[in-house]
């Protein structure tokens, strides 16, 4: 395991992130608490050292696993949980990414995993009824309190995620270090407004449903079961078997498995991308660790970039024809190079 810099912050992060959501058996398909310790032993043997739970996976279960785990050796793990989901069917301030919210799901989260601060406290989800404003400046607040060393971002829109951030730089509150989204070779939708915004904001990604809940492995081609029976993101492809055919075929070239072909895909990314790897079981866990050890082809990456492609839409599409560029930049746009737009339209590609 080798370590990265999470977005324009010092912290270092390993360069897998563990996902503890399968941490509990109360949503019928998560791991056992002796499995549990067991997949994070494996991954802080191999060097983990990056861990994301939240306040609600498996009804607090998660958190309550994770704190019992880093008992005597909490600072030698950087500990990420978010808020915002409801814990309650009846308390309309339960949920939400409001001053109250953040305050009472924080105080559980710090009391659920022993800690008297979180490293990485993210808002989960975008709450439409509580103006960034208001959610900015809570955070602000924890973090010169001390219950939280840096914030960042899950499931929002770029443009607000930009306004967020620009708007706390702005007034002198703490800024978002990174971003959790959902990306794999099945869901490249974040390259259209996400990537580029977290390249132009310097945000560590944090990229979850890496193998697409196994799509990505095989499995339910083959008539198996799985986690996505019960536990549906939504999303795939229409592709999918095309592009589960291309990953096998890189696979087979390299004496490797599909997962890990997924996982190795992710981290030829541009920027700070650190796949989030979620395992029920020991042998899951050992297999996408060594997706490490994969060391992909430029004509395989190419391969698997072409077989899973996106359109971007407009204005990316628009902005990238030549006959645009031309009429922005001028008839010697070619003689240009930005290496700051590596990740971003319309020079990109």
């Amino acid at each position: 395991m080798r370590y990265t810099l999470f977005g324009r912050t010092g912290l270092r992060v390993s360069e897998l992130a563990l996902g503890a959501m399968t941490f509990g058996e109360d949503w019928g398909w998560g791991a056992s608490e002796a499995e549990s310790a067991r997949l994070f032993e494996t991954f802080a043997e191999a060097g983990g050292t990056f861990v994301d739970t939240a306040d609600q996976y498996t009804d607090g279960s998660s958190e309550r696993i994770l704190g019992r785990l880093l008992k005597g050796r909490r600072d030698a793990f950087v500990v990420a949980t978010k808020y915002t989901c409801s814990s309650s069917a009846t308390d309309l301030n339960a949920g939400g990414s409001h001053r109250k919210n953040l305050v009472t799901s924080l105080e559980g989260s710090l009391r659920r995993l022993d800690t008297d601060h979180v490293d990485i406290l993210y808002v989960h989800a975008r709450d439409v009824l509580t103006p960034v404003e208001e959610t900015m400046r809570a955070l602000d607040d924890q973090v010169r309190a001390g219950k939280v060393l840096y914030v960042a971002v899950s499931d929002w829109p770029a443009w607000e995620i930009a306004q967020a951030d620009t708007l706390a730089r702005l007034r002198g509150w703490t800024p978002f270090a990174g971003v959790q989204l959902r990306l794999n070779l099945l869901e490249r939708t974040p390259e259209r407004e996400l990537l580029p915004m977290a390249a132009a904001l310097d945000l560590g990604v944090v990229a979850f449903g890496a193998l697409a809940e196994g799509r990505l492995t095989g499995k339910y081609l083959r008539g198996e079961t799985g986690r996505l029976d019960t536990f549906d993101w939504g999303g795939g492809h229409d592709r999918t078997a095309e592009i589960y055919a291309e990953v096998a075929a890189v696979a087979e070239e390299g004496g490797w498995s599909p997962a890990q072909v997924a996982i190795a895909w992710l981290r030829t990314r541009p920027g700070t991308v650190v796949p989030l790897i979620g395992a029920r079981t020991e042998e899951q866990l050992r297999t996408n660790i060594a997706a490490l050890e994969v060391g992909l082809s430029a004509d395989q990456v190419r391969r698997l970039d072409e077989v899973s492609r996106i359109d971007l839409g407009f204005p990316h599409d628009f902005l990238a024809a030549p006959v645009v560029r031309e009429a922005v930049y001028g008839p010697r746009w070619r003689e240009v190079d930005d290496r700051r737009t590596t990740a971003r339209p319309p020079f990109a590609g």
